[in-house]
């Protein structure tokens, strides 16, 4: 019930009421640290379209920091999977020490699209 009130919530918002937010949680399993990490850009047409999603995406980590082998694991819409895909692909890691050896465990990063609602001033009359 409260999820169709926020829907209709939405719906009778004006466009530029929704503040578009995108969070992402690293996998910490791989122990490679990040040095920069790029959080994706809401899709212009999931805001216009007011559609929310997650997306987690999985990769490896070369010996330079770079990822590589990027792949979609789960995602809930499909307009999501590029943008996360091109910011885990500008994202970097800290490289791996002379003479360490590459834990070859795969990496994966989860990012949340959400639409969060934003209160809209009336001018004053």
């Amino acid at each position: 019930m409260r999820q169709t009130l926020l829907l209709l919530a939405m719906i009778a918002m004006p466009a530029g009421a929704l503040e578009p937010e995108v969070t992402h949680f690293p996998d910490l399993a791989s122990g490679r640290a990040p040095l920069h990490t790029v959080v994706p850009a809401y899709p212009d047409k999931a805001l216009s379209e007011r559609v929310e999603g997650d997306v987690q995406v999985c990769f490896n980590v070369d010996r330079k920091g770079k990822p590589y082998r990027i792949a979609v694991r789960s995602s809930t819409h499909r307009v999501f999977e590029k943008p996360s895909r091109r910011a885990v692909r500008a994202s970097t890691y800290k490289p791996l020490p002379e003479g360490q050896k590459d834990s070859g465990i795969k990496t994966c990063r989860t990012f949340r699209f959400r639409l969060e609602p934003i209160e809209v001033s009336q001018p004053d009359s």
